[in-house]
């Protein structure tokens, strides 16, 4: 499974592609980060993150997108240039027919670390290590960018059969029928 992990951000949108399958050593392929200018026009920093996406799809092809879900802060505009930068990952990766998972910060932390209260230098170290890398990803967007990857790579095994599971149970659950009024008992059609 090939992975293309980003975390959202409008001012740097950290992205980084892994490859592998759950139980066995995983490989980066890639990690970067996506810049905008801070006294660009909003339009043309969202142009710019996307031209960037695009890029990086091309070169990669990944057969999933993972994007950080975007939680409420204390700062709005933080919140709303996150979800902005989000939604264009999003856009590029259903533009051709990638599809996507959301996974929250807590969630990536959890199944890097151990630990969804983790922090980004804990992030960076697990993600070094289970990459065999030589030292983090710089800055903390690229090493958050490859964690989610590994999040959707160890996660999705599950997801899909908890999804299956699900879909079973929902096909052979017998149809309730609609209780018959006691005008309609005998009468027949």
């Amino acid at each position: 499974m090939r992975v293309l992990g980003v975390d959202p951000g409008l001012t740097r949108c950290g992205v980084g592609v892994v490859e592998g399958v759950a139980g066995r050593p995983l490989t980066m392929l890639g990690v970067g980060v996506v810049r905008t200018p801070v006294d660009a026009e909003l339009g043309q920093r969202l142009v710019a993150i996307e031209q960037g996406i695009e890029q990086w799809l091309d070169e990669h092809r990944p057969e999933f997108v993972a994007v950080e879900r975007v939680f409420s802060q204390h700062n709005v505009r933080t919140v709303m240039g996150t979800a902005q930068a989000s939604a264009v990952a999003m856009l590029c990766a259903a533009r051709r027919g990638i599809p996507v998972a959301l996974h929250t910060p807590s969630e990536v932390k959890a199944a890097v670390t151990g630990s969804g209260r983790a922090d980004k230098a804990q992030v960076g170290a697990m993600v070094t290590r289970l990459l065999r890398l030589s030292a983090p990803p710089k800055p903390a967007d690229a090493a958050d960018a490859l964690a989610l990857a590994i999040c959707h790579i160890w996660r999705a095994p599950a997801q899909n059969r908890l999804q299956q599971a699900v879909a079973l149970h929902t096909a052979k659950a017998p149809q309730a029928k609609a209780p018959q009024s006691k005008a309609s008992k005998g009468r027949t059609a």
